[in-house]
C-alpha cells in the first residue's frame, strides 16, 4: 500500500511540474487559467492523499472545500474572458 500511495504521490509531482511550465509558458489567458484550475484541483488531490494515508477524515472537509472554490474560481475567469472578449 505504501509503495501505491508513493507512486500517486510521484505521478502527482510530475504533474504539477508539467502544470507549472504551461502555467509560465502558456500562450494565452485561458491556458493559464486552466493550469491554475488544475493545479488547485491536484492541490485537493493531494489533501485527500494525505486524509488517506493519516487516517483522518476531517481533511477531507478541506478537499471538499479546496476542490469547490477552484471551481468557482474558474467560473468567475470564465465570465471575465467572456465579458473581455465582447
Amino acid at each position: 500500500m505504501d509503495t501505491w500511495f508513493t507512486a500517486v504521490a510521484i505521478a502527482e509531482m510530475a504533474i504539477a511540474a508539467i502544470l507549472v511550465v504551461r502555467l509560465a509558458r502558456g500562450p494565452s489567458v485561458g491556458d493559464r487559467i486552466v493550469a491554475v484550475n488544475a493545479m488547485c484541483t491536484q492541490c485537493a488531490i493531494v489533501v485527500v492523499l494525505f486524509s488517506v494515508i493519516s487516517g483522518r477524515l476531517v481533511s477531507l472537509d478541506v478537499a471538499i472545500w479546496l476542490a469547490s472554490f477552484s471551481y468557482l474560481g474558474a467560473l468567475v475567469w470564465a465570465r471575465y474572458l467572456e465579458r473581455g472578449l465582447k
